[in-house]
């Protein structure tokens, strides 16, 4: 495990694939901050011990904190019938089990987040705000806007997926992002939304997941290894099939927004996603 202060006031945290940036005010900040520091080195080992269960269809509760947190957001969906693993959710499950450390820690605290590579916890307490930067193109390093999060309006979680991300997607949306009452729902949500996003077209090229990686969750299911020129009307398609999957779920109260990205198109559901304009 590796821990380092950046520059702006940030720790950095990272151990194997986890890659973590989290931030602290208010009373307690430092202590909060120690809390993550002190919980975090435990993460992935007890991971890797569950490993061949958190890579099947959601089933079985797991024994750890971290995978019963990932179970506890997949399993609704696979109550439904939908392809999932508790796999869909493991980022924003280390950020929710580390936010959690660090408010457990101090009870104080006006302010904080969890950012584990893009799927976020954050807490703000009333009367606080918290903006987070958002990327309406996930390959561009530059933000288009901040999305401002404010004390009590529900709001533990945001998480975004897509063909661009980390993690292999069967769909081919630019980005998904959701907002949810945490990140580990919100991470799981933007996984099967992006997936949502889809058409049959001659311009997306497809592979079974365990030929790219053996290790996959995914098994032979098709993932999206690229997108050429897609026709208006397949844009379209693709974007309207992801949105009915958002309206089911915001129907069912398991998020609370989400905005869907493709080929410069754009679906929104849900809370407004109202951006700041970056300074």
């Amino acid at each position: 495990m590796q821990a380092a202060r950046l520059a702006d006031g940030r720790l950095h945290l990272n151990h194997g694939p986890i890659d973590v940036v989290l931030r602290a005010w208010g009373s307690g900040a430092a202590a909060a901050e120690q809390a993550a520091l002190a919980r975090f080195p435990s993460i992935l080992p007890a991971l890797v011990g569950e490993l061949p269960l958190l890579r099947q269809p959601v089933g079985a509760v797991p024994a750890g904190p971290v995978a019963r947190r990932m179970h506890a957001a997949c399993a609704p969906y696979g109550a439904r019938g939908l392809f999932i693993t508790p796999m869909a959710a493991v980022a924003g499950s280390v950020a929710d089990e580390l936010l959690a450390a660090m408010r457990a820690a101090a009870p104080g605290l006006a302010r904080a987040f969890v950012n584990n590579g893009g799927d976020i916890a954050v807490f703000a307490a009333a009367g606080e705000s918290l903006a987070i930067g958002l990327a309406l193109d996930p390959r561009l390093a530059s933000f288009d806007g901040a999305l401002r999060l404010h004390g009590g309006d529900g709001v533990g979680g945001i998480a975004t997926s897509g063909r661009h991300g980390r993690s292999f997607s069967l769909g081919i949306a630019d980005a998904v992002t959701v907002l949810a009452r945490d990140a580990a729902a919100a991470d799981a949500a933007a996984t099967l939304i992006a997936n949502a996003v889809d058409c049959d077209s001659p311009a997306v090229t497809r592979a079974p997941a365990d030929s790219l990686d053996p290790d996959s969750d995914l098994g032979t299911h098709l993932v999206t290894t690229d997108v050429g020129s897609l026709a208006e009307e397949e844009v379209a398609r693709a974007l309207d099939s992801g949105a009915a999957t958002a309206a089911a779920f915001l129907r069912d109260g398991l998020i609370i927004a989400a905005a869907l990205r493709l080929a410069g198109r754009s679906r929104i559901l849900g809370r407004p996603f109202a951006l700041e304009t970056p300074a």
